[in-house]
C-alpha cells in the first residue's frame, strides 16, 4: 500500500500548489467498526492506514499534528460494565502508537445508569487516551431533548472534577448535542458506515492574514477564496488516499480549531478592530461560519467556529478581562459554532446548574437544522468565579474562571 501511496503523492505534488503555510492539519481521524472491544484488528487496521496518509500529507509539505480513531458508539459493541479491561488495552495500544481514540457514547440515548459516573472515574484514572460521549439531543423523530443524558453528563463532569488533577480530566469528555457521525475532532467523534477518515484543520492564522487585507464588503469573499485554494489541494491528497487504500473519504471539517499559536480570537478581533466580546463580534462569527459551511469542497463534522476558552490565548484573555460570558458564548454558538468548549466554571457548580446549561445547549442543537454542538465544561476544583487557574496540560492556556450566573 505505501509504495501506491508513494506514487500517489507524486501525482498530487505535480498537479497541486506550493501547501499555504498560515494552517496546519490538526487531525487525521479513522473511523472503524469494532466487533467487540477485544477487536484490536481494526485499531492496527486504522494505524496503519493512518501513518500512511500522514506521511503523504507531510511529504506533500503539510504539518500533521495529531493522528485519531473513533470507533461506533460503545454502547454498540460492549458493556461498559464488562468493557474496562478490554478499554484498557485498546488504550494502551493508542498509547504506544501516538494515536488519540474516541469511543464515541457510552450509553444509549436518554439511558441513565446510577453507576456511570463511578465506572467514568475508574476510566480516567485507568487509561490515558480514550475519549467519550453522552448524548444530550437529537434532531431524529421531529428533534429530542433527553433528559437522562443531561443528567448521567451533569454527574460525570461533578465526579471528574473531584477526581482527576485540577479537574483536568473533562478535557476527554463531552455531552454531544445532535452531532452527526465521523467528526474528526475529539471529543464528540464517533464513527458511523464503512471505514472512513477525515481531516480536520488548525486554521484561525489562515483567516487573520485575510483579515489583516480585508474590510467588511470584501472579507466573506476573500476568505472564501483563500480557503477554497488552500484547501483544495488537502481534498486532492485525500481522494487519491481514499481510491489506493480502501477508506472512503468523509470530507473536512472546516471548524478553524486554535492553538496556543494560532487563535480565532486573534483573527476575529482583526476584522472587527474591537475585543473579543464587544459589538460586531456576533456579525464576525456568523459571516465566517457562512463562509465555512458553504466552501466548495467535501466538508463533514462540524464545519463551524470553535471558541476553545482555555485553548485560545485571546479568548481567554478576553475572560479574564469579563468581555463576554458563558451565556453569550452560546449566543455566539447561535449563529456559529459548536457550543461551549473547555470553559472554565467554579467547582463548586451544582449539578442542577449543569443540568441547566446542557438543557440550554439541547434546546439550542435543534433549534435550527443540522445544528452540531457539544459542551465540555472545566469546573475547576477550589477555584471561584474570578479566581485565576493555570493548567498541568500544555495545550491548555491561563485563565480566569468564569461566572455562570
Amino acid at each position: 500500500m505505501k509504495s501506491i501511496l508513494l506514487l500517489l503523492l507524486t501525482i498530487t505534488l505535480t498537479a497541486c500548489s506550493q501547501p499555504n503555510h498560515d494552517f496546519r492539519i490538526r487531525t487525521i481521524t479513522a473511523g472503524v467498526n469494532l466487533t467487540s472491544a477485544s477487536d484490536t484488528t481494526a485499531i492496527l487496521d486504522a494505524i496503519t492506514f493512518l501513518n500512511n496518509a500522514r506521511q503523504a500529507y507531510i511529504e506533500a509539505g503539510y504539518e500533521v499534528q495529531t493522528i485519531r480513531i473513533s470507533t461506533q458508539h460503545l454502547h454498540e459493541y460492549a458493556d461498559y460494565k464488562q468493557a474496562l479491561p478490554l478499554l484498557k488495552s485498546l488504550d494502551d495500544i493508542a498509547k504506544r502508537e501516538n494515536v488519540g481514540l474516541s469511543i464515541g457514547n457510552l450509553l444509549p440515548p436518554d439511558v441513565y445508569e446510577p453507576d456511570i459516573a463511578g465506572w467514568v472515574i475508574r476510566l480516567i484514572n485507568e487509561t490515558k487516551i480514550i475519549s467519550f460521549s453522552l448524548p444530550i439531543s437529537s434532531s431524529s423523530g421531529g428533534g429530542n431533548v433527553f433528559s437522562n443524558s443531561i443528567r448521567a453528563s451533569a454527574e460525570i463532569v461533578e465526579a471528574i472534577s473531584k477526581n482527576s488533577s485540577g479537574g483536568e480530566g473533562n478535557f476527554r469528555f463531552t455531552a454531544s448535542a445532535n452531532c452527526p457521525p465521523n467528526i474528526p475532532f475529539f471529543p464528540a467523534a464517533y464513527h458511523s458506515g464503512p471505514k472512513s477518515f477525515g481531516i480536520g484543520l488548525e486554521s484561525p492564522n489562515l483567516l487573520t492574514s485575510v483579515f489583516k487585507e480585508s474590510n467588511w464588503e470584501s472579507a466573506r469573499q476573500d476568505l472564501t477564496n483563500t480557503m477554497e485554494l488552500a484547501f483544495t489541494p488537502i481534498e486532492t491528497i485525500a481522494i487519491q488516499l481514499a481510491a489506493a487504500s480502501g477508506w472512503a473519504y468523509d470530507g473536512i471539517d472546516t471548524s478553524p480549531a486554535p492553538g496556543l499559536d494560532a487563535s480565532i480570537g486573534a483573527a476575529i478581533e482583526t476584522l472587527t478592530k474591537k475585543p473579543f466580546g464587544g459589538s460586531s463580534t456576533l456579525r464576525a462569527c456568523a459571516m465566517i461560519t457562512d463562509v465555512l459551511k458553504n466552501l466548495g469542497i467535501k466538508t463533514c463534522g462540524y464545519s463551524g467556529l470553535m471558541l476553545p476558552v482555555i485553548e485560545d490565548k485571546v479568548l481567554s484573555q478576553r475572560a479574564t478581562e469579563n468581555r463576554y460570558t458563558v451565556q453569550e458564548l452560546l449566543l455566539f454558538s447561535s449563529v456559529s459554532g459548536t457550543g461551549l468548549d473547555v470553559v472554565p466554571i467554579p467547582g463548586n457548580t451544582s449539578r442542577q446548574t449543569i443540568e441547566r446549561i446542557f438543557h440550554d445547549v439541547a434546546a439550542l442543537s435543534l433549534k435550527y437544522t443540522n445544528k452540531a454542538l457539544s459542551a465540555r465544561l472545566f469546573l475547576i476544583p477550589g477555584k471561584v468565579a474570578g479566581d485565576l487557574v493555570e493548567f498541568d496540560n500544555p495545550i491548555l492556556t491561563t485563565s480566569t474562571v468564569m461566572s455562570i450566573e
